[in-house]
């Protein structure tokens, strides 16, 4: 399954984890999973942001992974860019929430990522950035924030199971190869390439 520019797409990299004992889904830059099964989301981060969310009643809950476009031109254009592109990740990832019978009222959420990464390879703190939306989004949306882990130097290795809420968190202090980077500035040219898919249709 392809990905291009502002395009949210459904992870599909399924495999069976056998440290857990559970069946498990791999997220990339892009991708969102959503699931009412007992599961386990797995993602690694840079600057990227993941959300974490779940309506704690019913064990629906999901996973994304996405990074604010550092856009062109002008700052107002970076800013109106971004925060749109930003807001189309969330209400994906929350439009299937409520889709497979979450209650949008009782969505409560985790957040990670946002790291210094790419620093040096772009002129905005993209993390910084990435992690301040987040927070932003959620205080706006009234989504209860329970746990965040933001910004820092380091990538994150993120284990989330959505049917309890419960979460890992692996810094990755000795990282030996740069497929971290390489996979988040891929995704950041492509976000600067392509224009925004479309405006998503918001579930209440």
């Amino acid at each position: 399954m392809s990905q291009t520019g502002f395009e949210e797409v459904l992870a599909p990299n399924h495999y069976f984890d056998r440290n857990f004992n559970i069946e498990a889904a791999k997220i990339l830059p892009g991708e969102y999973y959503v699931t009412g099964r007992d599961m386990l989301l797995v993602t690694v981060l840079g600057s990227c942001v993941a959300a974490c969310i779940r309506d704690p009643l019913t064990g629906i809950g999901g996973m994304n992974h996405f990074m604010l476009p550092e856009g062109g031109g002008d700052q107002h254009d970076m800013l109106s860019s971004s925060a749109r592109y930003g807001s189309y990740a969330m209400e994906v990832l929350v439009n299937q929430l409520v889709k497979l019978g979450a209650n949008r009222g009782r969505l409560e959420a985790k957040v990670f990522g946002g790291a210094a990464v790419l620093r040096g390879f772009t002129t905005v703190n993209v993390g910084a950035m990435n992690s301040e939306f987040v927070l932003d989004y959620l205080h706006t949306e009234r989504i209860r924030v329970q746990a965040e882990d933001l910004q820092g130097l380091f990538p994150r290795k993120i284990y989330y199971f959505p049917n309890s809420g419960r979460v890992m968190v692996r810094k990755l202090k000795s990282v030996h190869n740069n497929t971290i980077i390489d996979r988040e500035k891929d995704y950041g040219q492509r976000l600067k390439a392509v224009p925004i898919a479309g405006e998503v249709e918001l579930f209440s």
